[in-house]
Parts: structure tokens; C-alpha cells; sequence
């Protein structure tokens, strides 16, 4: 049973949602993030920076940095460009890309499921950037970038419902300049108990897109107690979006290497020998099905077969291509110890196109380049139900949601 909450979100103006929300500051080079601050008044992102265009900036990721981004936030309600719906809600929000479709619900997530180990997780997070995310969530007071939560609708109780919505005139309806159409509906109470029923018959939800989020929205409350701060009324919930796992797209992540370590182009080729089997390609290709990882090396391009006593299908990770690259590769032939911070190593999301990774091999400041099958959900699944997590930078997962489109106030 997923306990989902509806909420009154805090959201942007609808003459001005267009202008408001935007994807997150990080995924922006700094020339177009700097640009949409200096032309766009409205954007979230001067939110997420509020000392932008200011000589005298605080720390970053410091108490008096947090206070800045939690003046500007309310500067941006206080302004009206923000406003809180009077009445709680579920939501739903539609992404449509070019070649896909992205349908789901914006409600709370239960912080009990996610420590019963009901939401379930496959990534590990790092307890400073959990602490540093609470610290961040105690002073601003809101989330404003969704959780990505999977569910598999079995009993097709919730993808009716949607579908029935989406009959109606949306809320929201823009489009992006890079060819999103981005759409909201507010369900009313009567669709809204629909919705809650609808996930009664879920088991299990499981995290795509945002590990770190949930696990400091998850610890906030304890956090809270333990500085004597006492508690809030919606703590109890984190801000999150439901996708039933089959409108989920899941691309691999690629690696790109600095260094032979040492090795010939030969000598490599030939050490590869012992645990793959080498066919030489023609042209630039990605692997056609799992356990086959396809190389560029020097402009030449190969396909590896992995031989049948290096797959241990018994092992929910073992099995994984990343970690049979990462056991039988990186690390005993190019000395990559540590995929997070080993500066030899690269990764490029499967959106890339080949030929773009092809010419930074080219230019000479990679060595070779490994492409990978991507996964499929249950393969995610079945780690997540074992407790254990996948190699590091294993999935590229899509939709990437917007920030500032619909906010959880966590304090009131």
C-alpha cells in the first residue's frame, strides 16, 4: 500500500509558469544560465541564486547562503509570482517529448514507507550531501524539485484516471525552447480519494531520479528533534512525481577514459582477450543487447562479447555490464580504482549522439571510449529489492523534471 498525500502547492502565476519554471541550474552551461538570469526576471533559477550580479557573495552551501535563497523565495511569493492554492490537491503533470510521452502524479511521498524500506532505493548517497540537503531543507523550508518515483500500475486502477483528466482544459500548457510540452491538471477531492484508492494497490515504489532528495527529506524530522527545533506539519511527506515504470525511459551512461595505463594500443587489445571476445567494426555503433560493451579506441571501434564465466547472473550487481567493465577493465588493466573520484574517467549520458563522442576521442583527450547496453527497470527493481546498489553513474533516466513548477512547503 503507497501512501501519497495531496498538497497545497505553491505555484507559479499561470501567465507566467512558462517564465518561472526551469530545469535545474546544474544541467545549464554558464553562459546560457547566465544569460536566462540576466533577461528573465521571473525564472526559479534566481531562487536557486540569489546573489547573482552581487560582488560580495556568502559561501556556498552556507547557513547565510540557504537564508538568501529562502529571502528570495518569499521575495518571489510577496511579488505574486508565487501563490500557495488554498485547498490541497493531487496533481497531474504531463511531459511530451518529440519521441515520448511523460504522464504521472505530483503528490507527497510517505517518509515512513521510504525508512520501512517500502520506496525503495539502489543508489548510495553520501551522508554529507545528506546533511548538507537537510541543513538546506531546514532553512528554506520547501521542496521544490520532485522526488522520481516508479510504480507499476498492475491492476490498471491509475492510468484511467489520468487519461480521464487529461480530457479537461490543463491548468498549465507551454512549451519549452528545447521542444518540451509541459502540461498540469489539479485533480478536485472526489478525483483526488480516486487517486489515493488507486495506490492502495501498490506494494512498492521505487526511486529513479533523486536519492539524495528523499534521503534528507527522510532524515529532516530526526534532524529537527536532535536540535530541538520540534516539528512541522508536513514533514512527514516529501515532495515527489509517480511514473508508472513503463513511461520511463532509461538510457545508459557511457565512460570515457584518459589513459592507457600505460599499455600499447595492442597490449590492450590483447589483455582484453582474456575475458571478451573482440570482433573489429566498421563503422560507430552502440551495443545491440546486454553483455556486449562497444569501444572506440584510437578512431577504431570494437565490440566486446563478455566470455560466460565473468556474468554471475546469480548477482543482482555482478551481472551488471558497468560492473563487469568496472572488475575486468577499469580497474585491474587502467588502474580506475574509484568511478567517483578518479580523474581519468568521464561519463556521457546515452542522449549523446556517438558521432560528438567520437570527435572528443578524436581531439586526443580521451583514449578509448566504452558504450554500454542500457538497463531495464527490473533490473533496477531487482536490486533495489535485494538491498543493494548499482556501479556509479549505471542510468540516465528520463523525464528531468522542472524546478518552481509545483512546490511543497514543508513548514506550513
Amino acid at each position: 500500500m503507497a501512501k501519497i498525500r495531496p498538497f497545497k502547492a505553491i505555484r507559479p502565476t499561470r501567465d507566467k509558469v512558462h517564465l518561472v519554471a526551469t530545469r535545474p541550474y546544474y544541467t545549464y552551461k554558464d553562459i546560457v544560465l547566465k544569460a536566462k538570469l540576466e533577461d528573465n526576471p521571473y525564472t526559479f533559477l534566481h531562487i536557486i541564486n540569489p546573489e547573482f550580479g552581487e560582488k560580495h557573495k556568502t559561501e556556498p552551501n552556507s547557513n547565510e547562503r540557504f537564508a538568501s535563497v529562502s529571502d528570495a523565495y518569499h521575495e518571489f511569493i510577496d511579488n505574486g509570482i508565487l501563490k500557495q492554492d488554498k485547498n490541497e490537491h493531487i496533481y497531474l503533470y504531463r511531459q511530451t517529448t518529440e519521441e515520448h510521452e511523460y504522464m504521472g502524479i505530483v503528490a507527497g511521498a510517505n517518509v515512513q514507507e521510504y525508512k520501512e524500506d517500502k520506496i525503495k532505493k539502489h543508489e548510495a548517497t553520501l551522508t554529507s550531501r545528506e546533511e548538507m540537503f537537510m541543513n538546506y531543507l531546514n532553512i528554506v523550508g520547501y521542496n521544490a524539485e520532485p522526488v522520481l518515483l516508479s510504480y507499476s500500475d498492475i491492476e490498471n486502477l491509475i492510468e484511467p484516471l489520468l487519461y480521464n483528466k487529461t480530457k479537461e482544459r490543463p491548468e498549465y500548457e507551454y512549451t519549452t525552447t528545447d521542444k518540451v510540452k509541459h502540461e498540469l491538471w489539479i485533480f478536485n477531492k472526489k478525483e483526488t480519494e480516486s487517486i489515493k484508492n488507486g495506490f492502495d494497490s501498490i506494494d512498492s515504489l521505487y526511486i529513479c531520479d533523486g536519492h539524495h532528495r528523499s534521503a534528507s527529506s527522510a532524515g529532516l524530522k530526526n534532524w529537527r528533534s536532535q536540535k530541538g527545533q520540534g516539528h512541522f506539519p508536513n514533514e512527514d511527506y516529501f515532495l515527489a512525481f509517480f511514473l508508472n515504470e513503463r513511461r520511463l525511459q532509461i538510457l545508459e551512461f557511457n565512460r570515457l577514459i584518459k589513459t592507457l595505463n600505460g599499455l600499447s594500443k595492442e597490449e590492450f587489445l590483447n589483455k582484453l582477450r582474456k575475458n571478451f571476445k573482440i570482433e573489429e567494426l566498421f563503422v560507430a555503433e552502440k551495443p545491440s543487447e546486454t553483455h556486449q560493451i562497444t569501444m572506440c579506441i584510437e578512431g577504431d571501434w570494437y565490440r566486446l562479447t563478455c566470455a560466460p564465466e565473468i556474468i554471475n547472473e546469480s548477482h543482482p550487481v555482478e551481472c551488471l555490464d558497468a560492473e563487469i567493465l568496472t572488475n575486468f577493465v577499469l580497474k585491474p588493466l587502467l588502474g580506475i580504482n574509484d568511478l567517483k573520484t578518479d580523474t581519468n574517467i568521464d561519463f556521457i549520458s546515452g542522449k549523446r549522439d556517438l558521432e560528438s563522442i567520437q570527435r572528443k576521442i578524436g581531439m586526443g583527450k580521451f583514449k578509448i571510449g566504452f558504450f554500454l547496453y542500457p538497463v531495464d527497470i527490473s533490473v533496477i527493481k531487482r536490486v533495489a529489492d535485494h538491498n543493494m546498489t548499482m556501479p556509479p553513474k549505471s542510468t540516465w533516466v528520463e523525464p528531468k523534471l522542472r524546478s518552481g513548477l509545483t512546490i511543497y512547503n514543508i513548514n506550513e
